[in-house]
């Protein structure tokens, strides 16, 4: 396996943990639900293993996310892969939060944009 693959099969296993973490299920939860053993969603989490079309497809199913979330990316060179987006911890907490306090830190990361742009702005006049 290069180093592409690799990568590919880690950039899917981020998104079914985050997947997973938002749906608040165990990886043993989630590979009960999916008649599979905890150890093997550990290793597709973590890029190891790659699940066949059918595991692939259960596992959206059960945790109700589609294809796109998982491809997209990977497809569409326009959207940038997880990796460059935020560290897994920050969506794993935010993906976690009521929508009120989603909107809570947009508001403040406009706020935080605005006087980046603004020191930026005084350093360079």
């Amino acid at each position: 396996m290069n180093n592409q693959e690799k990568n590919l099969r880690k950039n899917i296993g981020k998104k079914i943990k985050l997947a997973r973490s938002k749906a608040e299920y165990t990886q043993e939860e989630l590979a009960e639900k999916l008649s599979l053993s905890p150890r093997y969603i550990s290793q597709l989490e973590r890029g190891i293993a790659f699940g066949s079309a059918t595991t692939i497809i259960n596992v959206c199913k059960v945790l109700h996310i589609n294809s796109d979330f998982l491809f997209n990316d990977l497809i569409n060179n326009k959207t940038p892969i997880l990796d460059d987006i935020t560290d897994d911890k920050f969506l794993e907490n935010y993906l976690k939060l009521n929508e009120h306090n989603k909107n809570i830190i947009s508001v403040l990361t406009n706020e935080l944009i605005k006087m980046q742009n603004k020191k930026e702005d005084e350093k360079g006049a």
